[in-house]
Formats: C-alpha cells, sequence, structure tokens
C-alpha cells in the first residue's frame, strides 16, 4: 500500500485539480452546494451497491467520486470565507478525540456496546437536546427506523434479548392482521407500520442490517426476473401471455442458478 506521504500528496493532487477546475471548467464553477447535493447522494448509493455487490475496484471508483463531493463543498465554503477542507478535517478530528476518551482520555470500557453509550452519552453533554437530533429527517424510512433504534439503545432503551423482541413481532402481526380482517385502511397502514419496525428492530438484535438485507432480496428478484424475460424472449412469448405455472418454470430455473 501506499506510504502516509504519497497519500498526503494525492490528496494535494485532488485539492490542486479542485482549485484549477472551479478556476477554469465553466460546469464546475457553476456549481452550489444546493447543485451538488442530490449528485452527492446518488454517489452515497452508488457507493453503497458496490459494497453490497462485494466490488472492491468499484468500491474505490466510488469512494473517489465521494471524496470529490467532499472536497467541491469544502472549497465552495472557503469561497464564502465559512471554512476550507483544513476546517473540515480538524473538526472531524477533535469530535473523534472528544468522542473517544477511553482511548484519548483516562475513561475504561468494557465492550462495544459501552463505547456506543458513551457516545450518545456524550452528544447529550455536548449540548444536544435529544439522542435522536443526529437521525436526518430526509433518511429512508427503512434506515431511519434503524438508525432511531441504535440511537434510543446507545442510553439503554432497549429489550435484553432477542426473544423478547421476536415476541413483540409477533404481538405487533397479530395486531395487523385484526386490522386487516376489520379492512381499516388507516389502522391497518398504521399497524403495518409497526410490524415492519419490530421487524427492524429484531433484524437489529440478530446483528443483520435490514438495507443491506432488502437491497440484496431487491437485487436477487430484478436478477430472476429478467432471467424469466430472456427465457419468455428466447421462446417468443410476452409475459402477459404467459401462465403463471409457465412463468414459476423459469423462475424456479433462476432460484437455481442462484444457489
Amino acid at each position: 500500500m501506499n506510504s502516509r506521504p504519497t497519500q498526503l500528496a494525492a490528496f494535494d493532487r485532488l485539492l490542486t485539480i479542485m482549485d484549477e477546475l472551479r478556476a477554469q471548467c465553466p460546469w464546475d464553477k457553476k456549481q452550489t452546494m444546493e447543485s451538488l447535493r442530490h449528485l452527492t447522494i446518488e454517489e452515497t448509493y452508488e457507493l453503497g451497491d458496490a459494497i453490497l455487490d462485494n466490488d472492491l475496484e468499484e468500491v474505490k471508483k466510488e469512494l473517489g467520486d465521494v471524496l470529490l463531493h467532499i472536497v467541491f463543498y469544502a472549497k465552495i465554503g472557503s469561497e464564502t470565507k465559512n471554512f476550507d477542507i483544513a476546517d473540515v478535517c480538524n473538526e472531524i478530528c477533535e469530535k473523534l478525540i472528544n468522542r473517544h476518551p477511553h482511548i484519548y482520555g483516562d475513561v475504561v470500557v468494557e465492550d462495544e456496546e459501552e463505547v456506543k453509550r458513551n457516545w450518545e452519552n456524550l452528544k447529550l453533554k455536548e449540548g444536544k437536546k435529544s439522542v435522536l437530533e443526529g437521525v436526518p429527517n430526509g433518511l429512508p424510512s427503512l434506515v431511519k427506523a434503524n438508525r432511531i433504534q441504535e440511537k434510543v439503545s446507545g442510553v439503554g432503551f432497549d429489550w435484553e434479548k432477542p426473544e423478547q423482541v421476536w415476541e413483540k413481532v409477533e404481538e405487533e402481526l397479530a395486531e395487523f392482521q385484526e386490522e386487516v380482517k376489520a379492512q381499516n385502511l388507516e389502522k391497518m397502514e398504521a399497524e403495518f407500520g409497526d410490524v415492519l419496525f419490530s421487524m427492524i428492530n429484531y433484524g437489529r438484535f440478530l446483528g443483520i442490517s435490514p438495507e443491506n438485507a432488502l437491497e440484496r432480496t431487491n437485487k436477487k428478484f430484478i436478477k430472476r426476473f429478467q432471467y424469466l424475460e430472456h427465457k419468455a424472449k428466447g421462446l417468443g412469448k410476452a409475459l402477459k401471455d404467459m401462465t403463471l405455472a409457465e412463468m414459476d418454470v423459469f423462475w424456479e430455473e433462476a432460484k437455481m442458478i442462484d444457489s
């Protein structure tokens, strides 16, 4: 791997290129934080895809794209004289030092869970009014639910055993089924949300990322369905003209290929 001086030189090269693009490129000169925002979100999701696919070459490329955006925002911040990349780096360094007193201080911790509890308590001491302040409103609901549960767990608001969480899942499922029988759409939706929230919590207890799990299932479904489309096309048939039994033959073939 590259030495520290080589790594620093590469980062300095990126900063120099960013300066040049901002000064000379019509597109780069035009960009604002607001115009970059949706592109940053897109790049982050592309990085997430590469990680799920375990494509390390693609991870490297997508990390570069994300890093470019960080440097871009810092460059814009320096132009308005609000902050620059050094301020960004120093800010996170100070935060990491302050939030890790078991490394940079005299606090003793037993395990990872105690580290997380200390982290949340330290944030409250820094002036946050709620442990949930750090959960962005714009997060996708699935990710937000998981982060909410992680946050409150960090201050001790949690179940003790996975079995207790599963009992809650079963309880919520029963309540959902009651509303399905009653056909009250508003209450059905509310109970369905409770089922999802409790399932996400159960996954957290088992060490399963709900976002990763669902996205892997999405990818698996897409791959199998596209196999089905390919096979149907090979027979000169449209899916809408095939019976479910006919489609199921190819679906089972796709599952065998996946396994």
